[in-house]
């Protein structure tokens, strides 16, 4: 899973901005810019008009952010705005400055200092001793630490906007009508790296709380619900819950494979130095917790199936937690359990397929095997097209389903057959997009609305920087986060909370999922990290502890979503499954509450003067 964090101001906003109109405004536009960048320049008469029409519903700031590398001339420019605010000036200078761009030499601002009726002696002295260098270095380290991506970049209350720059899609930003407001909440939460634990969270306690309602029955009652079809001599039945658990998920275990195809391929497992670390955890965090497992049920065959529960880490809840700690939590250890949860994620599968299939049709597997030679055969040919890898792909899930062989595996192969391209050259197609820019800028006002080939050329060169599997991996992730995992939980985490359920917490199955989940996995996960850190296999990455990884391995305990999947897949009988369901819901709030305490009580919150200066950002 892909972290983001929806970049906010650092610096707020206050009298020692440059502000156009009253700060009461209900709208405040911050905007970071470079007097020397040619995009600032092209933007500024779209924000004069802007700012004409919102009148006073709307104060405008303007920030420094010189980039300096590409532009010489960007620093002193900025230093002589501020020299031009000393004499109360400084709004007539960021006129001149944006309407004379190629003018931004000393002598050419001296000029313009005469122009608008500065003193030029104190203005030139200024100038000479760079007066105004740490105000304007202030501005653009409080844009580094604010996420700017270049110039210009814009804060609309206090939240970058990352739209567009024309007249028409800033309007709209700003007024925000209610469905372009309700549209940028949802954008928001979206991008908030805890959000899918959040929505992963409101479906298990939307379950508990129906399944111990009044209308318990009717919750019972909707999961067991048959569906059905025939295709052919192909019939095919199950009941809601099996539908979600067998069909659904498959899509979930896509979306997983394709993040491991990308991790091992370019991400964190990509080289054996960067996989080590996270591997031999994973490997630590599943072996560890299966032993636990067993030992309290050896010698009982039919508890011995759920020996696979505890080996599982949910990511949404671990990374979701990880990212409300904050600076508790750096970013080198959420990278770190982000691969973690990877590794562990092949191991689950794997345990799933071997461990989990049951009564093997041979016939089926003959043709899921001929699914999966037309899937490789058309990523041998260069297929990028979706759609025939969605048909046969579909095909062979059915064909899995039908084998005794866990459908999971046929997520996996799907995702190896989808087509990875290598990185485009990109001079080429920064040399088109240019060409389309430019046919773009001299073409009239009725080709633009005649003309779609324009924006197909750009919509291609687009999807062409990005492979067909990471194109699908970007657009089944929401649903699978949003739609399907909440889905999920609301259908498997009801469970009734009885005398016989909770009696069964302190069973040997019991014992063995709790312990497993809180002791065995951080056991696992530390000892093993600690062995491949000794043993110098692996490294510690960025900043991070021994303390801080140890701590946050607890969390590594809530298994959740894998948990309950593989639970289904152990037990068939009602009541045994109830009671497992309630052990893997308590080992994960007590491996979620001691990590965060962990978390809380080792960890340190870094100082802001400790932090490394990025490098400017190019415009």
């Amino acid at each position: 899973m892909e972290l983001e964090i929806i970049p906010k101001l650092t610096l707020p906003v206050s009298e020692r901005d440059h502000v156009k109109r009253s700060l009461d405004a209900p709208v405040v536009l911050v905007e970071y810019g470079d007097y020397e960048c040619p995009h600032c320049q092209e933007v500024y008469p779209i924000l004069h008009e802007l700012k004409e029409r919102m009148g006073d519903r709307v104060a405008y700031v303007y920030r420094h952010f010189p980039v300096s590398r590409q532009h010489p001339n960007a620093q002193l420019a900025a230093e002589a705005a501020e020299a031009a605010s000393a004499q109360g000036k400084f709004w007539e200078m960021h006129h001149r400055l944006f309407t004379h761009q190629n003018e931004l030499g000393f002598d050419d601002l001296l000029r313009h200092a005469s122009a608008i009726g500065l003193d030029t002696d104190i203005f030139r002295r200024e100038l000479e001793e760079h007066t105004y260098a740490d105000r304007v270095r202030e501005d653009f380290m409080s844009g580094v630490r604010s996420g700017v991506n270049g110039t210009p970049t814009f804060y609309i209350n206090g939240t970058r906007y990352d739209g567009a720059w024309d007249f028409e899609s800033l309007l709209e930003a700003i007024e925000k009508p209610l469905g372009v407001q309700i549209s940028l909440l949802a954008q928001e939460f979206t991008r908030l790296a805890a959000s899918g634990g959040i929505v992963l969270l409101l479906g298990t306690i939307i379950a508990m709380l129906w399944a111990n309602s009044p209308w318990a029955g009717a919750y019972l009652q909707l999961w067991e619900t048959e569906l059905g079809f025939d295709l052919g001599g192909l019939h095919l039945s199950r009941n809601l819950l099996e539908w979600v658990n067998d069909g659904l998920m498959v899509i979930f275990f896509l979306v997983v494979a394709l993040e491991i195809k990308r991790e091992i391929r370019a991400g964190e497992l990509a080289s054996p130095r960067k996989a080590a670390l996270p591997i031999m955890a994973a490997l630590g965090g599943i072996l560890v917790p299966a032993m636990f497992y067993i030992v309290f049920n050896v010698g009982n065959p039919q508890a011995m199936r759920g020996w696979g529960i505890p080996i599982a880490t949910d990511t949404a809840f671990t990374l979701a937690i990880l990212t409300m700690l904050g600076s508790r939590a750096p970013l080198s250890l959420k990278v770190f359990f982000t691969a973690l949860a990877i590794a562990d994620d092949i191991g689950g599968i794997l345990v799933i397929v071997l461990f989990y299939s049951k009564g093997i049709s041979w016939l089926a597997l003959g043709i899921a095997a001929l699914f999966l030679i037309g899937l490789f055969g058309m990523n041998w040919a260069r297929i990028y097209n979706p759609l025939p890898y969605a048909i046969l792909g579909i095909g062979l899930w059915l064909a899995f389903l039908q084998s005794g062989v866990h459908p999971t595996i046929a997520s996996v192969l799907l995702a190896m057959a989808i087509p990875t391209r290598r990185p485009p050259n990109t001079r080429p197609l920064l040399a088109q997009v240019k060409t389309v820019v430019e046919q773009y800028e001299m073409a009239s006002e009725e080709e633009y609305i005649h003309e779609p080939a324009i924006v197909q050329t750009m919509e291609t060169i687009i999807e062409r920087m990005q492979s067909p599997a990471q194109r699908l991996e970007r657009t089944l992730a929401p649903w699978s986060t949003y739609l399907i995992l909440p889905i999920f939980a609301l259908a498997n985490a009801g469970v009734q909370i009885s005398a016989e359920a909770t009696g069964q917490l302190l069973s040997p199955i019991g014992w063995g999922v709790i312990l497993g989940l809180v002791i065995g996995k951080p056991i696992g996960i530390s000892l093993l990290s600690w062995i491949a850190l000794r043993t110098g296999m692996a490294e510690m990455p960025g900043d991070l502890h021994f303390k801080q990884l140890l701590s946050a391995s607890l969390l590594a305990g809530m298994g959740f979503t894998l948990s309950l999947f593989i639970a289904n897949a152990a037990f068939s009988d009602s009541a045994m499954l109830a009671a497992v369901k309630l052990n893997i819901l308590v080992a994960s709030i007590l491996a979620g509450v001691l990590g965060t305490g962990a978390l809380l009580l080792f960890s340190r919150i870094p100082s802001q003067t400790t932090q490394l200066e990025p490098a400017p950002a190019a415009d």
